[in-house]
């Protein structure tokens, strides 16, 4: 599986060119691009480049990447970034890795998305292998797990080492599970309108390219 996350990640760097910003991922296979990436840096190339966690900006600045904070930015040329599911409309739920605000964040501000996986996260519908991560605010939490599973999921509180699980914005994630996701951007729209939600895993329409990597090889699928 290390090997496809390496072949997926290491394509999606080829099309980095010298002098771009560059919006680096979190997670598995997005630590292979930052990998690539600092061998870029190492060679010469010119990369100014956001971080959508903490934990790609450690690895990265460890790496000799240079990171800049989003707003010092005007825009970011491309961003490479993992997904848990993909369906065949290039729709995505984001976020098992826990940043998916700062991940929607740089995407939307990001000319081109590309995303990288094993052909794994492939799925004919959303929710058919991930539970939906929603990240919400501390305070009124149990009201906003009710609000969600009047949806029709079942919100599961994330935890970590016997606590709840904390993003970098400082926030907990309910894990939905639902019976396959029939209406991506009704559900998207509802969960939207939910007092106490800050932001869902559901990614729409911002995947300009999504790098397959399989046991046959690689799959380039554009939007």
């Amino acid at each position: 599986m290390s090997d496809l996350k390496r072949m997926a990640a290491e394509k999606a760097v080829e099309d980095v060119q010298d002098g771009m910003t560059v919006g680096l991922g979190t997670g598995s296979t997005a630590y292979f691009a930052i990998m690539r990436v600092a061998e870029l840096v190492r060679s010469g190339y010119k990369l100014r480049c956001v971080a959508t966690s903490v934990q790609t900006e450690e690895i990265a600045l460890r790496e000799g990447i240079e990171i800049l904070p989003l707003d010092e930015v005007e825009g970011i040329d491309i961003t490479i970034d993992g997904a848990d599911e993909v369906d065949p409309q290039l729709q995505l739920i984001k976020g098992l890795g826990g940043a998916l605000l700062r991940e929607k964040i740089v995407a939307a501000a990001s000319k081109r998305e590309i995303i990288i996986v094993d052909d794994s996260k492939m799925v004919p519908k959303l929710g058919t292998k991930s539970p939906l991560p929603v990240e919400v605010l501390p305070f009124g939490q149990g009201h906003t797990r009710r609000a969600l599973e009047r949806l029709g999921c079942e919100p599961t509180l994330r935890m970590k080492d016997g606590r709840p699980f904390i993003t970098d914005g400082g926030n907990p994630i309910f894990d939905c599970r639902f019976p396959g996701i029939e209406s991506p951007f009704f559900l998207e729209s509802r969960l939207n309108t939910i007092p106490g939600v800050v932001e869902n895993g559901l990614f729409l329409n911002m995947a300009t390219k999504v790098i397959v990597a399989s046991p046959d090889g690689i799959k380039i699928m554009e939007r």
